[in-house]
């Protein structure tokens, strides 16, 4: 496994976006990672960009792990393994904001709104890849806060737009990515609780992996029981020859409710709990290969955020790198 630290800044319009470069660090030595490598960022986003990309052309098998730093630092990780994994790719974007952005349409300027755009194709002049991800390829999950040009494009390009309900609906998103290509429209309007379903739903929620923490527990009936039925219908569902998908899993940390967990800069309300996003991240690891995994926006502003932080990054990397 290898942890990628990337601390750029300079693509977050957050007023307090220098924080994120102690966020890059302390993310990074989170990271239970054999091999550490840390890009000098520069501040020019291309020039940082081009960085990263040498970086990941290096890397052979195994976990990467990309530690930011703003969104915009995931342009090239996400790249990587478009090239590898070409149409097998899902893209999930875990994250309070859509960052489909253009520089016409963004209210803000900063680059960490249009990341998710310029991968597939529309970007600023040197942060766009040279081979686009397709809006089929990507689910948003988590998303609440979308401005009107975005989601004008999420509704006629084909990008999935979930609420997070339970792990089935979110399985079958990725297992049913590409299916009907072409199409559009295949957006559905966002669960407006973003929490888990009924069945699997209740003070007692949280992760069944050993080790995880304090505060990021659960017990064998619940939230498990739901990942497990999760997995079982998706690969029911992916059974009669379609092709095994790979995920990058993409994690702002904005993604969380910010009345749990406050160290972002723009945060939304009505976000998950710690441990809803460590079990819907399980399902998926449990389901699909992992093409890469980053965590990023972290603004440290809270010890008792950092204690938090602590065991999610453990738990997140080890269900993503089975171990």
């Amino acid at each position: 496994m290898t942890v990628v630290e990337v601390a750029q800044w300079r693509g977050s319009g957050s007023g307090t976006a220098e924080r994120l470069r102690e966020g890059a660090r302390l993310v990074a030595g989170m990271v239970p990672a054999g091999r550490r490598l840390r890009v000098d960022v520069d501040d020019d986003l291309v020039v940082t960009a081009s960085r990263v990309r040498a970086v990941m052309s290096q890397l052979g098998d195994g976990l990467v792990v990309t530690a930011g730093g703003d969104c915009g630092v995931e342009l090239e990780s996400v790249a990587a393994a478009r090239r590898k994994y070409g149409d097998r790719l899902v893209v999930l974007w875990f994250d309070a904001h859509g960052d489909l952005n253009t520089l016409a349409s963004s209210p803000s300027g900063a680059f960490h709104g249009m990341v998710l755009r310029a991968l597939t194709g529309e970007g600023p002049e040197g942060l766009v890849p040279e081979e686009p991800v397709r809006p089929w390829q990507i689910v948003l999950a988590g998303v609440r806060d979308l401005d009107q040009a975005e989601v004008a494009f999420v509704e006629a390009s084909g990008v999935r737009h979930l609420g997070v309900t339970d792990s089935v609906a979110l399985v079958d998103a990725v297992a049913s990515a590409g299916l009907g290509r072409g199409q559009g429209g295949r957006s559905e309007k966002p669960d407006p609780g973003l929490g888990v379903g009924a069945e699997e739903s209740g003070p007692e929620l949280g992760v069944g992996t050993e080790g995880s923490g304090p505060g990021l527990r659960v017990g064998a009936e619940g939230f498990d029981r739901g990942l497990a039925l999760g997995v079982e219908k998706s690969r029911r569902r992916q059974g009669g020859g379609v092709e095994e998908k790979a995920v990058y899993i993409h994690i702002d940390l904005d993604v969380l409710d910010p009345e749990v967990f406050a160290s972002v800069g723009t945060p939304a309300p009505g976000g998950l709990l710690p441990e809803q996003l460590l079990g819907l991240v399980g399902a998926l690891a449990e389901r699909f290969e992992v093409a890469g995994l980053g965590i990023v926006e972290y603004e440290p502003g809270r010890l008792e955020d950092q204690e938090l932080l602590v065991p999610l990054v453990d738990g997140l990397v080890r269900v993503c790198a089975r171990i």
